[in-house]
């Protein structure tokens, strides 16, 4: 489309680079990027046969899928078989680049990404995001924060940029994911996009850098303005239900309003809207709403979501059968 519309982009090979995590694995392997080592597997037996070669706990995944579909922890063999199926299901589901399905290595640690944008062939790291997961065994992303005086950027950035280097982007925003390992942090995927869950907007909430006018910037071949012009943090918190099921009621304290940190609370829902939570649902369908702050620091954005999630009703009929959640959520 970019092409098409005669506006700057990479080559669709690169993209497709970006897009299928078996492409981006070899690259990263091929310039020393340290990332997870991965297997792409056909049937169970060759699943059972990476898992044992690569050591349990593994991640099974889909090759080209995103938001976290069809990705799953399995701890040992006997899970194996219903893990596959997950991720083979995934994998096979609208929107994907590919069918494959790839075995991977666990990296333990905290999940992170780094929000990169790329002119010229040259990436700047303009930010770190701290990522908060629920729903173990998978990986359903619950909040985000940033904070312009992150340390980890100057750790995790140089890793992050070379990630982006080794897929042979020259330009756009890239929002890198990684994990902070005992050896150190670890890529996991470059996504070729703004990250998703209003990322953008919390990168510009505490930077003052603008992703989305780079991104305009840099599709028009003008050197995106990356001053940054603000240095405080912002977070949001995706607001799940404890129990699948029906939308009956939702609201917030009017009092909660006047807050001059509360940036944004927005409903995904509607009342009468049906939510179900994983493993069966999705981002797409999971969600009730979200709830964006501001602070000074990290701490004081943690201590604000918490406040502000506290203040917010969502009342869910439960669908019959279906366990309440252990993950926590608002009722």
């Amino acid at each position: 489309m970019a092409q098409h519309l005669g506006v700057l982009t990479d080559d669709p090979q690169v993209l497709h680079a970006c897009r299928d995590k078996a492409t981006s694995r070899a690259q990263f392997a091929r310039h020393c990027v340290p990332s997870a080592q991965s297997i792409k597997v056909v049937s169970l037996l060759e699943s059972a046969l990476a898992a044992e070669s690569i050591g349990y706990p593994v991640v099974l995944k889909p090759a080209g899928q995103a938001g976290s579909v069809g990705v799953i922890r399995v701890d040992k063999a006997e899970e194996l078989p219903e893990a596959y199926e997950f991720a083979t299901a995934g994998a096979n589901l609208h929107g994907g680049d590919s069918n494959d399905v790839l075995v991977e290595e666990y990296l333990d640690g905290p999940e992170i990404s780094v929000e990169c944008v790329t002119h010229q062939g040259q990436t700047t790291a303009v930010a770190v995001t701290r990522k908060e997961l629920g729903f173990e065994p998978y990986f359903e992303e619950t909040g985000h924060s940033v904070d312009a005086a992150d340390p980890l950027l100057a750790e995790a950035g140089p890793i992050a940029t070379a990630a982006v280097a080794a897929l042979g982007v020259t330009t756009g925003i890239s929002h890198v994911e990684l994990r902070l390992t005992a050896t150190g942090p670890r890529i996991i995927e470059v996504n070729q996009r703004i990250g998703g869950d209003l990322i953008g907007r919390l990168v510009q909430l505490a930077t003052g850098i603008d992703l989305p006018r780079a991104a305009a910037d840099l599709a028009l071949g003008i050197a995106p303005d990356l001053t940054p012009t603000r240095r405080q943090a912002a977070a949001v918190r995706l607001l799940y239900p404890d129990v699948s099921g029906t939308v009956i009621e939702r609201g917030i304290d009017p009092n909660l309003l006047d807050a001059d940190w509360l940036a944004q609370v927005s409903w995904i829902s509607e009342v009468g809207g049906q939510v179900v939570l994983p493993p069966e649902g999705d981002v797409d369908v999971a969600r009730v709403g979200l709830v964006v702050v501001t602070a000074a620091d990290a701490a004081q954005a943690a201590a604000r979501i918490q406040e502000a999630q506290d203040h917010i009703t969502v009342v869910i009929r439960p669908t019959p059968g279906k366990p309440v959640s252990s993950t926590g959520g608002q009722d």
